[in-house]
């Protein structure tokens, strides 16, 4: 079966859930109606089925080529692709009028960006990777950066990278070793090795804008000591155009489990030419904001793969027989009864169902509100914009991707044999979803980030507006009958949440090792609370059309897997509270060489 854009289920949510027409008067929303984004939506799920789709076994299959002169080729199609992608201006949609971009809400580049990682995760990489140096530029670069790298990198001109990730360092930054040392002229020279970089080196771009973490001569050790530096694969000449080879150069490509139409590179830096972004010493927090816009990334790219995998799954369901269902024959004139009708089959796609449509909702209403923080006029606004995107960005990218991933282990299993071959894609799609539960902060580092520090933050006040939100949300549909079994489910979950966090507060202090112990089960709390919250409005949103006289059957299929949510997945967020508030003790009992 080949992949099919939810391009119905985005306008739904854009329309009569997040309604986001209430926002036209705001300059980032005024080209943005909704009969226009619908029409994007159109456009974009066509160019994903027929263009991207098509590619992804062929990347999976045949993967990127090394050759001894440092260069990387791609697979077959993506160039010519990436060609069409650019030419339709793919990659500047929610870019900066002022830097050749569309301007559209962060919310609708969204929509965009899942549906082309559900048709081809390693093609949408490149790209994806461009937007996060685009903003750390936007937001760190001097004026003259700005002028010579935005316009490149939004059209797709340009394509851009990350460069953290050392051979003896992830997670701990502060250990890295790449140096830089300043020239005199305003440029550095950068030395040292970087792995692990997603698109360090291939045949799409004219140039390729690294962003490189590594520490000035005489820098404070540890993060301290951090700064940013503009890498270009080619050193610009006067006119913007790419002129000489820069002395940085891919060694290899890694052997991966998944994602093989990405090309993961060693990179080596040496003496290559530099350009500080920002401040000396000051490159962690700019390196932030790349990977806060990276780790959306990764909730979309888990998402996408959990969308990708379920279709295939119910569609394989829907045509292979097996067995007589319990109830009796459903295909009395055929040999066996499609597998669909059989309970555990369905077990498996309801859960999907009910994750992928409450966790794009979640999705959306976070990135709604991270484009009312820079768009809004009104300072409240802004500030809650902010706080949210802060403090459900590690619950979104962890949740997500930890879902992503035994979904398309559950789509898997409905193929039976088959779906173990590859001749059918669950095996592709299970492996490509597993690395989004790795990179960009593991899924661990999400869960202390989030308990650590983000609960913290501004004395709580994310946490406790989040709260807030809640309470009136239940408050002002009290009495909507109708509602009321996803209004107890969300007063429920937010209950359990709120408690989840007061015992954080009065253990994780006294014992750090209690907050680590929890904070993997207080993540995965916060999402289920967040999917209550999404499904209440989904089904509120759902109910208004059936009652406004909509007989088309979405609707109801819509309320039927809110209850299901309800039924079944919601009741996981108990045992995740008593998971949590059993603390630390048992967990850290062993001496380590009992391991």
């Amino acid at each position: 079966m080949t992949y099919q854009p939810p391009v119905r289920e985005f306008a739904f949510l854009l329309r009569d859930v997040l309604g986001v027409e209430r926002y036209a008067n705001l300059p980032a929303f005024a080209d943005a109606s909704i009969d226009t984004v619908e029409q994007i939506l159109e456009e974009a799920g066509r160019f994903c089925a027929e263009v991207l789709a098509p590619l992804n076994p062929v990347g999976d299959k045949e993967g990127c080529h090394w050759s001894p002169d440092f260069t990387v080729a791609t697979p077959k199609g993506f160039k010519e692709a990436y060609a069409q992608f650019v030419e339709a201006g793919w990659p500047a949609l929610g870019a900066d009028p002022n830097y050749g971009g569309q301007g559209l809400p962060a919310v609708v580049n969204l929509a965009v960006s899942e549906m082309s990682s559900a048709a081809n995760m390693a093609f949408a990489m490149y790209p994806g990777l461009s937007h996060g140096a685009y903003a750390a530029i936007r937001n760190g670069g001097s004026s003259e950066q700005k002028a010579l790298y935005l316009p490149k990198l939004a059209s797709g001109e340009w394509s851009g990278t990350m460069n953290l990730t050392e051979p003896h360092c992830g997670t701990d930054l502060g250990l890295l070793r790449t140096k830089a040392v300043p020239q005199g002229d305003g440029s550095y020279r950068i030395s040292g090795q970087k792995i692990f970089i997603s698109a360090g080196e291939h045949d799409l771009t004219q140039n390729i804008v690294h962003l490189v973490l590594a520490r000035i001569e005489g820098a404070p050790a540890g993060t301290k000591g951090i700064s940013l530096f503009i890498v270009p694969k080619f050193l610009p000449e006067a006119n913007g155009a790419p002129g000489q080879r820069n002395a940085v150069k891919c060694l290899s490509l890694e052997e991966k489990m998944g994602i093989h139409g990405n090309a993961t590179c060693v990179m080596s830096h040496e003496e290559a030419t530099g350009w500080l972004v920002g401040e000396e010493n000051r490159g962690l927090p700019l390196m932030f904001v790349m990977m806060n816009e990276a780790r959306i990334g990764v909730a979309v790219q888990g998402l996408a793969q959990a969308e990708a995998a379920y279709q295939a799954a119910a569609a394989f369901a829907r045509e292979r027989l097996q067995g007589r269902s319990l109830t009796g024959p459903k295909n009395a004139d055929g040999p066996a009864d499609p597998i669909i009708v059989h309970p555990d089959v369905r077990r498996m796609l309801m859960d999907a169902r009910a994750i992928i449509e409450g966790g794009r909702a979640l999705l959306l209403w976070t990135a709604l509100h991270g484009d009312l923080a820079r768009a809004s006029p009104d300072e409240a606004a802004r500030q809650k914009g902010e706080d949210y995107m802060a403090l459900l960005t590690p619950v979104l990218k962890a949740f997500l991707t930890d879902r992503g991933f035994l979904i398309a282990s559950d789509a898997m299993q409905v193929h039976g044999g088959a779906g173990f071959t590859e001749q059918l894609p669950a095996s592709q799609y299970l492996r490509d979803s597993r690395i989004a539960m790795i990179y960009e902060g593991t899924n661990g580092v999400q869960a202390l980030d989030l308990v650590g520090r983000k609960l913290a933050a501004n004395g709580g006040r994310a946490v406790m507006s989040f709260f807030a939100e809640l309470d009136a949300y239940a408050e002002a549909r009290a009495q909507d009958a109708g509602l009321a079994p996803f209004i107890e489910g969300l007063k429920g979950a937010k209950a359990q949440l709120q408690e989840a966090t007061l015992w954080l507060m009065q253990n994780g202090i006294a014992n750090p090792d209690d907050a680590g112990a929890a904070s993997t089960d207080y993540l995965h709390l916060f999402g289920l609370a967040g999917l209550a919250f999404a499904w209440a409005q989904l089904a509120e949103a759902a109910q208004a059309k059936i009652a406004a006289g909509e007989t088309d059957p979405y609707y109801q299929a819509k309320l039927d897997t809110g209850r299901y949510f309800l039924d079944r997945v919601l009741p996981e967020a108990a045992s995740r509270l008593a998971k949590l508030k059993a603390g630390s003790a048992s967990m850290m009992a062993l001496p380590a060489e009992a391991f």
